[in-house]
């Protein structure tokens, strides 16, 4: 046989052994899949948003999906034009347009955004077509706009009476330019189990206040404003989102919770390596929520006063995020 025969066989007679070895190999360990019958349905949210997760809940305890109920729990903030950061009514730009960011990732790492959208009051809605009917992950602006009429949404005016006159008092005594306002980072961001256990997650928000046209944060970014990984658990954020798109936030806290952390600890970790990239300066806002496989849950903020809704079984809960206090 010549050398070169004699190589390819035995290379291929032993790619073989190697094969036959390996699926033996992995017959012999497979175990039967474990299912943790211990996790139950809940779902989390960032702020104090009863009826968001209210609706979410009755999503759940009907046997829905956790994609169906932060989509449909975040939607009742968007609607509501009391609330001034989401959605319709939501504060404008400095030109005086209400833009709107969303997204949305379901338990398969399947995840769709939508960036400077106006004219539709669910950019949640429009962010999870873009997802499931679409082979992009984000959509934004007029693209995103025409994408939406394309799929059935209607056309909307968002300024509010409330809202606009507020722009206009804004104009009247600032200096016109970009102004960090922690007062209005109030981002809706939703996390849920359902009774499967699959983790999902919605994330939407109208943006920063009086903002120079076009800007947009964190919260419509996968991975800085949301990240779901349904092996491990999901993150959300809300504040400053410039802030939470440098360290890349909600991911690292879902890598924290992997590597062994409970979501408390997580939360506290990332709200921390914020902080160490400011120097300590704490003049914004951050906040994190998550939960982890187990449905335990945790939130951390750097000022004080972020609160977080939790709904389970044993009801709703209204907890105030521990927050970090400089030495």
């Amino acid at each position: 046989m010549k050398r070169r025969k004699f190589l390819k066989n035995s290379s291929l007679s032993t790619a073989g052994i190697f094969s036959a070895s390996l699926l033996a190999s992995c017959e012999t360990d497979k175990k039967p899949q474990v299912v943790n019958k211990m996790i139950k349905p809940i779902v989390i949210a960032t702020w104090d948003v009863l009826n968001a997760t209210n609706k979410a809940w009755q999503v759940l305890n009907n046997a829905g999906t956790a994609l169906d109920a932060v989509e449909q729990g975040v939607m009742i903030e968007e609607a509501d034009i009391n609330n001034q950061s989401v959605g319709k009514g939501g504060r404008p730009d400095r030109d005086g347009n209400v833009t709107l960011d969303a997204c949305i990732m379901d338990k398969d790492s399947n995840c769709g955004a939508v960036l400077y959208l106006k004219n539709i009051v669910h950019p949640i809605s429009v962010a999870r077509k873009v997802m499931e009917e679409t082979p992009h992950v984000m959509l934004a602006g007029k693209g995103a706009e025409l994408f939406a009429y394309q799929k059935g949404f209607k056309k909307e005016n968002l300024l509010t009476e409330k809202s606009k006159a507020e722009w206009l008092e804004w104009k009247k005594t600032s200096k016109y330019q970009p102004v960090i306002n922690i007062e209005n980072h109030d981002t809706i961001g939703m996390l849920a189990i359902d009774s499967k256990g699959d983790i999902a997650g919605a994330c939407t928000t109208s943006g920063m206040a009086y903002k120079i046209g076009g800007r947009v944060g964190d919260s419509p970014i996968i991975g800085a404003g949301l990240f779901v990984d349904n092996e491990v658990g999901g993150a959300t954020a809300t504040g400053v989102g410039e802030e939470v798109v440098r360290t890349v936030g909600s991911f690292l806290i879902v890598e924290l919770m992997r590597q062994g952390k409970t979501p408390q600890e997580a939360c506290e970790e990332g709200v921390k390596r914020i902080i160490s990239k400011n120097n300590e300066k704490l003049d914004f806002q951050i906040g994190f929520i998550a939960i982890n496989k187990k449905g335990e849950t945790g939130g951390y903020c750097i000022q004080p006063g972020f609160t977080y809704r939790v709904y389970s079984e044993q009801g709703h809960i209204n907890k105030t995020a521990s927050s970090y206090i400089s030495s």
